[in-house]
This record gives structure tokens, C-alpha cells and sequence, in this order.
């Protein structure tokens, strides 16, 4: 059995849907035929049970794109990326409500084409899975952070802790450290709450770093990050004691 990364396309312009299916091919991931029509689409999702669709929104049949991502929606667990190009803002309103993971603007670069990917992949958790409320999507072993121009793969594990200043959270790593616009509570819903604990107002850890505790802080390689009274109780309990 291949452990490659299966992607279905669902295009009805035969050319671009065969040049995304080189370019997906070239990136190691593996494709089936491309559908270009909605029971084409259907038919693929039920035999090929790809791990994500890349769709495209307009089609000129009656069923679009649209109606593709609802139905996998209702009866499959995979992440969507919907192709778009030159969308009135009445298809683009009806493409929203079917929550895709991922947007991408026609035409678009085989770079475009793998960051959208990685990240609707990296970010997706199975219903099954999830550890928040319905709909929340959670971080499995990497989170993508933009600078610059690129979006960067960052492991889980290689994360030490975050700390906030008003409307900004660095994420410290063993790397690096990246300076993201979000206020720490909403940045942390992007992670699994028993693994990236929040210890302070503006500190939150991963829990699998820490080396040392008491009342007052706690040591991650010699960092001191104080402790707040509000969260030790939550601390302590996401650490395996002894």
C-alpha cells in the first residue's frame, strides 16, 4: 500500500486539471483522474478516499464545486481547497458556508499549490480527534508561521513556549523564534491544550520542555517563566508526576 498523500481533483478545464496533476506529481504526492463534473467527483471521493480535494468552485454543469465540498462535508472527514478564479461575491459567500480549509487564486504557482497543502493537511484533525469544540481545527505535529514571503514549517516538539506583547506572540523554538499578530488566547486554540499549556497572562509552554517547577515559575533550560496562582492548578495537572 502507497503511504503517499492521496489528492483528488475535481476541474473541468481538462488542461489546467492535468497540469495540477504534474505539478501534484512532481511533489511526491499521488493523484487520481481528474474529475471534471460532480458524479465524476462522487464517484472518486467514495473509491479513491483521498486524505484532501482540491476543487474547483465554477464548473459549468449545474452541480459546482460547491456542492462537491457539501457533500464531502456531510459524509467524509477530509480537508478542502477550493480553486477559484474571478469569483462574484455571491459564489464566494455560498464557498464560505462549507468552511473550506484553504483558498487558492487561479492561476497559481507549484509553490502556492504546496503551501496550501501542507497547511490545510498540517492543521486538519479528523473529527474523531479533536480535542476542542465542533469545528475547531487543531495543530497535529506542525503549525505553518508566516515571514516574509513564505510560510515556515515549525514541529511541535521544536516549540519551547510563547510569550505576548499586547497584540503580538512569539513562539520561541529551538531555531528560532517567530513573531506572530494574535493575542495569546486566540493563538493557543491552534494547539492541543494538554501539550502547549498556558502558565501566565502572557506565557504559555510546552509541557514536554519544562525541567523544573515550583509555586512562583517553572525552568526550560535555564529560561525562568513565571507562574500565575490562576493556572498552577492547570499546570500541574497536564505534568506527569511521580
Amino acid at each position: 500500500m502507497s503511504d503517499k498523500i492521496k489528492i483528488g481533483i475535481v476541474e473541468d478545464e481538462v488542461i489546467i486539471a492535468d497540469s495540477i496533476r504534474i505539478a501534484l506529481e512532481s511533489l511526491g504526492y499521488e493523484t487520481p483522474e481528474p474529475c471534471v463534473n460532480y458524479d465524476q467527483a462522487i464517484a472518486m471521493l467514495e473509491s479513491q478516499r483521498p486524505d484532501l480535494a482540491l476543487l474547483d468552485i465554477k464548473m459549468r454543469k449545474s452541480k459546482d464545486g460547491i456542492e462537491v465540498a457539501r457533500y464531502i462535508r456531510e459524509r467524509l472527514d477530509i480537508p478542502i481547497i477550493f480553486l477559484t478564479a474571478n469569483s462574484d461575491a455571491e459564489t464566494l459567500q455560498r464557498a464560505k458556508t462549507v468552511k473550506p480549509n484553504a483558498f487558492l487564486t487561479k492561476p497559481f504557482q507549484k509553490a502556492d499549490l504546496y503551501i496550501a497543502i501542507e497547511i490545510a493537511l498540517s492543521n486538519f484533525i479528523p473529527a474523531q480527534g479533536k480535542t476542542k469544540k465542533e469545528g475547531q481545527l487543531l495543530a497535529k505535529d506542525a503549525i505553518f508561521i508566516k515571514e516574509g514571503h513564505y510560510f515556515h514549517k515549525v514541529k511541535l516538539d521544536e516549540i519551547i513556549y510563547l510569550s505576548s506583547e499586547h497584540v503580538y506572540v512569539t513562539v520561541h523554538t529551538t531555531h528560532k523564534n517567530f513573531l506572530v499578530r494574535s493575542s495569546l488566547q486566540d493563538y493557543l486554540q491552534k494547539f492541543d491544550p494538554a501539550k502547549i499549556v498556558r502558565v501566565h497572562q502572557r506565557y504559555a509552554v510546552n509541557i514536554s520542555k519544562v525541567d523544573k517547577i515550583n509555586s512562583a515559575y517553572l525552568l526550560i533550560d535555564k529560561i525562568e517563566i513565571p507562574v500565575s496562582k490562576s493556572y498552577h492548578e492547570t499546570l500541574m495537572a497536564s505534568l506527569p508526576l511521580g
